[in-house]
Parts: C-alpha cells; sequence; structure tokens
C-alpha cells in the first residue's frame, strides 16, 4: 500500500534516509529502524537513548525517525524502512489505527515489528512492549483517593485527545474515582504538545478558581500542569498529580505542591525492543506482551530518580 506524501513529510523522509545512509547502516549484519514521535518529550529521548543502548550491546546499527507528531510521516517512515530493507521495526505509534497498514506491510515483507508504548490493535506485531495502562492508571487513582481521605476535592485534567494510550490513562482514572469525593469537573487537551498543554492548563486553572487538584496524562501535560499551577502562585491551593518526572517535576514534588507521578522506564522500553528484534531475528520467540513496570514518585522515594535528570 502506498502512502501520499506532504512536501514536509517528504522532507522529513529525505533526512531519514540521508542519516540511515550516513550510519553506514547497510554494511551491517543487522539494522533496526526506531520510529518516534518526537524528540521534544524527554520520555521519548528516554526510550531512543535504551534503544541505543541495547543496540551497541548488540553489536547492531539503530536508525531512530523523529515524527514531529505526524502520523502520516510514522506511516512513510516504515515504507521507507522496508525499501531499506531493515532486520526489524519497533514504534510509538501516533495513530494506533491508522498505522496498521504500515505495520502489515512491514510484516508481508518479513520484517518483524514490535510496539512501544502505545498500544496497538490486533495484528500483525510481534509484540507489545509498555506498562500496564489501565492497572496502573486505576492504581494511581486509588492513591489519590488516598491523598484526600474523605475530602471534598474538585480535579481538572490536562490530557491529550489525540494519544490512544493517554485516553486510556483518562478513562482508567476517572472509572477509579467514581462515586468518590474527588469529583472531575472537566478537562482540557494539550494536544501532546508542550506550548499547546501549557495554554491549556493555564486556563483550566483560570476558569476553576476553586479547583484543587490536576491530573496530568503525559509529560507535557504533567510539565505544563507544574508550570501553571506555579506561574498563578497555586501551589498552596492546587495538588498536581500525573504521569512522567521531569526536573522541574521534581522541583514541584520537593516543595510539596505536587502529590505523587507515575514514572515509568522509557529506557527499560527501548532496551526491551531491541532485545525482541534481536530474538526474533534470532529466530527465537518472545512474549506478545513485554510487560515494563512503573513506580509512583512521592517526597519519600524522589531520592531515587534525582541522577536520572541531573
Amino acid at each position: 500500500m502506498k502512502f501520499a506524501m506532504s512536501r514536509r513529510v517528504m522532507l522529513a523522509m529525505t533526512s531519514a534516509a540521508a542519516v540511515f545512509a550516513a550510519t553506514g547502516a547497510m554494511a551491517q549484519d543487522k539494522t533496526y529502524a526506531l520510529i518516534q514521535i518526537n524528540q521534544q518529550a524527554l520520555f521519548f529521548n528516554q526510550i531512543n537513548e535504551g534503544a541505543q543502548a541495547a543496540a551497541d550491546a548488540a553489536g547492531v546499527k539503530l536508525a531512530i525517525f523523529n515524527a514531529n507528531n505526524d502520523p502520516q510521516a510514522q506511516n512513510s517512515a516504515i515504507e521507507t524502512f522496508i525499501q531499506q530493507k531493515v532486520d526489524g521495526i519497533a514504534v510509538v505509534a501516533i495513530d494506533v489505527n491508522g498505522i496498521m497498514p504500515a505495520v502489515q506491510q512491514a510484516a508481508d515483507a518479513g520484517i518483524p515489528v514490535v510496539a512501544i508504548d502505545a498500544i496497538l490493535p490486533e495484528g500483525p506485531q510481534k509484540a507489545q512492549i509498555g506498562v500496564d495502562n489501565t492497572k496502573t492508571s486505576e492504581d494511581f487513582a486509588k492513591f489519590v483517593l488516598e491523598q484526600h481521605k474523605d475530602q471534598d476535592v474538585k480535579l481538572g485534567e490536562v490530557v491529550a485527545l489525540n494519544s490512544f494510550i493517554q485516553n486510556i490513562r483518562k478513562d482508567a482514572f476517572n472509572a477509579a474515582l467514581k462515586d468518590s469525593k474527588v469529583a472531575v469537573i472537566g478537562e482540557v487537551d494539550g494536544q501532546n504538545v508542550q506550548d499547546v498543554a501549557l495554554g491549556a492548563a493555564e486556563n483550566l486553572l483560570t476558569a476553576n478558581p476553586d479547583l484543587g487538584a490536576i491530573y496530568a496524562t503525559g509529560e507535557p501535560a504533567m510539565v505544563a500542569a507544574v508550570a501553571a499551577a506555579e506561574s498563578q502562585g497555586r501551589q498552596d491551593s492546587v495538588k498536581v498529580y500525573g504521569w512522567d518526572l521531569t526536573t522541574n517535576v521534581i522541583d514541584g514534588i520537593d516543595a510539596g505542591f505536587v502529590g505523587g507521578v507515575v514514572q515509568q522506564d522509557p529506557a527499560g522500553m527501548g532496551k526491551a525492543a531491541i532485545e525482541a528484534l534481536a530474538k526474533i531475528s534470532a529466530g527465537e520467540a518472545v512474549e506478545p506482551v513485554i510487560s515494563v513496570p512503573a513506580t509512583i514518585v512521592t517526597k519519600e522515594n524522589v531520592d531515587q530518580f534525582r541522577d536520572m535528570f541531573k
């Protein structure tokens, strides 16, 4: 199946091909490709770092493609890497349904595909790597309820409606809060883009002067929620909860207004993806679901994570 490409996508693919050629990848015995969402979020860069370290350890080449939040660019990148005859593809999908024809095309070409983080629908992919987002979100909601005991709390959410996985986190979290005294009073869409999320978080706080808590479903939303609470001087009245640590989120934990953060192991996800592709290339079987655990980070255990952000 062929995908029509915009000028921007064509330029991105030209860049990907140049990077691929520059690494001398085709001269190596094995080459894997990692199709990434963006290189703005620390989370995605940590996936890249884990994947690169695993590739280096295995003595294989890794080509990383940055889609800059463009799902069509991800599809086109898979087509290009099929033409380059890579030995395996790992993908962090933006559009989990829209990417499936390209995943099928790779499988038809005999190239194994594994998915990282974003959960793909049933298809030819060999493995799904990441946390159990439904259970983790449910557990996190219980944690938030415990922090507020029997208090009546109005909670707003900074989400990314274009992210399949963040919708899972939102829905599972909200379901676990049902019939509790923590009431979800609304959501704003940060689109998984830092500047957009910051504006959305500012609007959420401005529109709700009696807001008592915020739940952010991913790194851009979490960073934005922390920054917005600080800029509006709401640290004493609003508790921020969400996914993914960064330096400013750790500062919020230290200051006391970030109540807890789900910290995944993105480097571990990248490592697991390359290791899975290596096993498949060697004719070995891999588990269809490879779970990477997550931790709820609070003041009590944040010291364990500081070195990751120096």
